[in-house]
């Protein structure tokens, strides 16, 4: 396996840790199919159910690296956005937006029927989702996506720091929104749970890391783990690892950020944190912190972001504990049950790179933190595009990736940004003492 194609986590995913062990489905052989789907995530696994629903007889075989719960869709966060990001909102565009956030609750509704066909149990909720800020530009952020609210006459509460401690049990803030459009989910729980309702035709082959992709006539040959699959056609639903396996996917960057989930809190501890037994919260600066308390009594911080490198896991517990004690200093020093790291990607301006690379070649990859809603949307809409049905206008909607430079330029531009960035994003990383003097 080249470094690049997939990663090789140092932790194991905390979510998945929860969960009950299940043993993996390897790649037991060479194999010949009319589809290959690279990456078992959101994006991968609504591609091939598409396909399968838009050709039945097709074989389709989805090649994830990990296992399923294990890779990227379990060390997110579990928030499904039911409208735009704070990144995509455009206030001075309503129509366009109102046809994003339709899209975007259709394939919500889709979700939520899937888990409830699975049987499975994923802690999916209709629970809303937070937004806070500290600084000056964080309230500018936070203002910003009030204004596409509005504009969208979406609903949302606007709450001073006094009210939202109420809620959550932290006085870090200085103001934050409520808005009700998101359900947030254990998210290793959901990705298996959508994996077990996959149609017969597709199979799903585990711990299938694909070394190289390459044209063998009229087909595309893939090497995975010592086996070849030969493929028709092929997806690549792997985000910034797919780079390593086509020249045109270099326009996606692999940004890791990690996190720690605590054991439960005591009931003594949980009568401190607030009148919301089960919420999230995303940082109106990216320098800040997500937060999680979940139905269980666990608290969850993920924040830090690292250009293609996943931070020592041996160092995270102690990090990661200071940021969540900044938050609520009043508590006892919690005990991660785990610690961990996951990638995502991004892109120059925040559209997806989405659509045909090459003949029989698709890809559909950054979602910029966004892609259990929006990359299921955009898997189902990239089969669609491959059979020739243009069903959704995605580079209309949601933008196109833009061109971006090779290393070490690529690179030496990203820390320029970052220095920027963490001046202006230095109070919702540190708090009260680092705003002191702001406005």
């Amino acid at each position: 396996m080249t470094a690049a194609s997939s990663p090789r986590y140092l932790s194991p995913a905390g979510w998945n840790r929860l969960l009950p062990a299940r043993t993996p489905s390897p790649l037991e052989g060479d194999l010949q199919c009319d589809l290959a789907v690279v990456g078992g995530g959101y994006t991968g696994l609504a591609a091939a159910r598409r396909w399968s629903e838009l050709e039945p007889d097709a074989s389709v075989v989805v090649l994830e690296a990990l296992s399923i719960g294990e890779g990227n869709p379990g060390r997110n966060s579990g928030f499904l956005l039911e409208v735009a990001l704070a990144e995509d909102a455009d206030s001075s565009a309503v129509s366009r937006m109102d046809a994003c956030n339709r899209l975007l609750r259709e394939t919500m509704a889709q979700i939520v029927a899937l888990v409830a066909e699975s049987g499975q149990t994923c802690e999916l909720e209709r629970r809303g989702t937070y937004r806070a800020a500290v600084g000056a530009a964080a309230r500018k952020s936070l203002a910003g996506y009030r204004r596409f609210l509005d504009a969208a006459r979406l609903p949302y509460a606007a709450l001073d720091r006094e009210a939202l401690a109420a809620r959550i049990g932290s006085s870090f803030y200085r103001e934050g929104l409520y808005s009700p459009d998101c359900y947030l989910a254990q998210p290793a729980a959901l990705i298996r749970a959508l994996a077990a309702t996959l149609p017969e035709s597709v199979t799903v082959a585990e711990q299938a890391c694909v070394d190289s992709l390459v044209r063998d006539g009229a087909d595309w040959r893939l090497d995975a783990g010592g086996h070849q699959i030969r493929a028709h056609q092929v997806i690549l639903a792997n985000n910034a690892f797919a780079k390593q396996l086509h020249r045109g996917a270099g326009r996606v960057v692999a940004m890791y950020t990690s996190a720690g989930i605590t054991e439960p809190l005591d009931a003594a501890t949980l009568t401190r944190l607030g009148s919301d037994e089960n919420w999230g919260l995303l940082p109106a600066h990216r320098l800040g912190a997500t937060l999680r308390r979940t139905s269980d009594g666990r608290l969850l911080v993920r924040t830090f972001h690292r250009y293609e490198r996943e931070d020592d896991p041996r160092q995270l517990d102690a990090r990661l504990g200071t940021c969540l004690m900044s938050r609520f200093p009043a508590l006892p020093q919690p005990a991660f049950a785990s610690v961990w790291s996951g990638a995502v990607g991004y892109t120059q301006g925040g559209g997806p790179l989405w659509g045909a690379l090459d003949e029989n070649v698709w890809i559909s990859a950054g979602c910029n933190g966004g892609g259990v809603v929006k990359g299921t949307l955009l898997g189902r809409a990239l089969a669609e595009r491959a059979f020739g049905r243009e069903t959704v206008d995605v580079p209309g909607l949601f933008g196109a990736a833009r061109w971006l430079p090779p290393d070490p330029f690529r690179r030496i531009g990203y820390e320029a940004a970052a220095r920027w960035q963490a001046k202006a994003g230095r109070a919702d990383a540190l708090g009260e003492r680092a705003r002191e003097g702001e406005s």
